[in-house]
């Protein structure tokens, strides 16, 4: 038993450093050896837990993605009210600091990849249905307590989703015309015509 505990400890500490790897140089530059250094370990034993860069990237994709959930179930389980839920759930995925910039950097080269690999595509599918899920079910619960307004509710998730995909991207590439403080008022006025009129004081 104790051997498995530390293996999975091995493995998720190699994977945590190929986010950080892949966030700072990219996929393309990414070595397995900068991953290895950066975990202090030998080259041999990272292709102990994984034989190839490509087999460490699909898990660290996976990885991602799983860290971003269980980071962000404390948000939703903290508001019971769906309006300060969904707010929550948003601005934690605005770029505003240091690990969400990098998780970010893992998304952007994620789906760079995926456009010629289809077991990315596959997973990007997985995750985007989890955001929507997740987002939809909040929007339904305000929509059930009338403070959202009506509609499918799942269209409703991919437009904020993909509205906080594409800004995000923008404020990573440095725009002048879309920084932070612009994401975050632009968010703030997507929920607020989400808002039902009746749901106003």
């Amino acid at each position: 038993m104790p051997r498995v505990s530390v293996e999975a400890e091995r493995r998720e500490q190699i994977l945590a450093a190929a986010c950080e790897v892949v966030s700072e140089m990219g996929f393309k530059s990414l070595r397995v050896a900068d991953v290895a250094k950066r975990v202090r370990m030998s080259t041999g034993t990272v292709h102990y837990y994984f034989d190839t860069k490509r087999d460490l990237m699909h898990a660290a994709f996976e990885y991602n993605f799983e860290r971003s959930l269980k980071r962000r179930q404390p948000l939703l389980e903290a508001h019971s009210d769906p309006r300060q839920r969904l707010r929550a759930f948003v601005d934690s995925y605005l770029p505003a600091d240091a690990d969400t910039v990098k998780a970010w950097h893992v998304w952007a080269e994620l789906w760079v990849e995926a456009l010629h690999e289809p077991d990315l595509q596959e997973l990007n599918e997985r995750v985007y249905g989890e955001w929507r899920r997740i987002v939809a079910s909040v929007i339904r619960d305000g929509q059930g307590a009338g403070q959202f307004r009506t509609g499918d509710a799942v269209l409703l998730a991919n437009a904020l989703i993909g509205l906080i995909d594409g800004l995000a991207l923008q404020v990573l590439l440095g725009s002048h015309s879309m920084t932070l403080g612009r994401m975050r008022a632009v968010c703030d006025e997507m929920l607020h015509a989400l808002e039902s009129t009746s749901s106003h004081p």
